[in-house]
């Protein structure tokens, strides 16, 4: 009997569920809004990647969960987002990199070595400007489909400069500019770039970057946005808002994730504890 492997990343906005086998092949994967009802959300993901793999429970030879609510269902071990979204990101680009996640509430920017280790990470928890909910209010209030973002910032025709330090500022800086008469277009384009402004203020970026999260899926216009205002090389690997229910599934696979508290290392082979995250550096609780 083939045994799998699994992964879930159990989010504030979406819950995802990777299945892979001991070949590390994609055996099934889901993707459902958290909700309040997590525990049911996780295993209705599980569930339905079991159903494409084929595979009932018992199947299942490992499990690590990583989110912010990954203690909800049982599971082998858990590892942080930061490790996990290091750990999927390097199995699609094995070098040194700059990983970029952009979530629903925070965004988190893990430098990983060449070794696929990540070595420190910044995130900004204290306001949701710039990250997912903050495209998504913004994107209401102007009746705009964020899934029309992309289309609509590729057809803009001029820069403009929209703050992302705020939501609120930011919704009254947008009414004010349609007011004005800006075209939507250029708008969308504001909008996209004021979030790779906000997170380039984060750290300083160079390199490799590779964009994550379900921001970057549904919202390839931002790697536009990076590469023409920041010259960054910017790659997105396949299913981005899947990486680190990758990652997750990948240390199941190699046996890591089995500790239940703290942070942990992100090598490819899940041995040793996470290098420290330098003096004033902001840590994930």
């Amino acid at each position: 009997m083939t045994e799998y492997f699994l992964g879930i990343d159990i989010g504030s906005w979406s819950t995802k569920a990777v299945l892979i086998d001991a070949k590390k092949r994609l055996a099934g994967k889901c993707l459902r809004r958290s909700g309040v009802e997590l525990r049911k959300v996780a295993e209705d993901c599980r569930d339905e990647a079991l159903r494409q793999a084929g595979a009932g429970p018992s199947g299942i030879r490992r499990t690590v969960a990583t989110g912010f609510a990954r203690d909800v269902i049982a599971a082998d071990g858990v590892r942080t987002e930061i490790s996990c979204h290091a750990r999927g990101a390097f199995h699609h680009f094995p070098r040194e990199l700059t990983v970029i996640d952009i979530g629903g509430q925070d965004n988190k920017v893990i430098r990983v070595s060449p070794h696929g280790r990540h070595i420190s990470f910044r995130m900004n928890r204290k306001c949701a400007a710039g990250t997912g909910a903050f495209l998504e209010e913004v994107a209401l209030k102007l009746d705009i489909p964020l899934k029309d973002f992309t289309e609509l910032s590729r057809r803009s025709t001029k820069k403009l400069s929209i703050g992302a330090f705020c939501t609120v500022f930011t919704s009254t800086e947008v009414l004010s500019l349609v007011r004005k008469g800006e075209r939507k277009e250029d708008i969308a384009r504001g909008l996209l770039a004021s979030v790779a402004a906000r997170i380039m203020e984060m750290e300083p970026i160079s390199g490799t970057v590779v964009l994550t999260g379900g921001v970057i899926a549904f919202n390839p216009g931002l790697k536009d946005v990076f590469e023409q205002d920041f010259g960054l090389e910017v790659l997105v690997p396949p299913d981005p808002q899947f990486c680190g229910a990758l990652g997750a599934a990948l240390y199941a696979l190699e046996g890591a994730g089995t500790e239940r508290a703290g942070p942990e290392g992100a090598g490819p082979k899940g041995a040793g504890p996470d290098v420290p995250v330098p003096k004033g550096r902001n840590r994930e609780g």
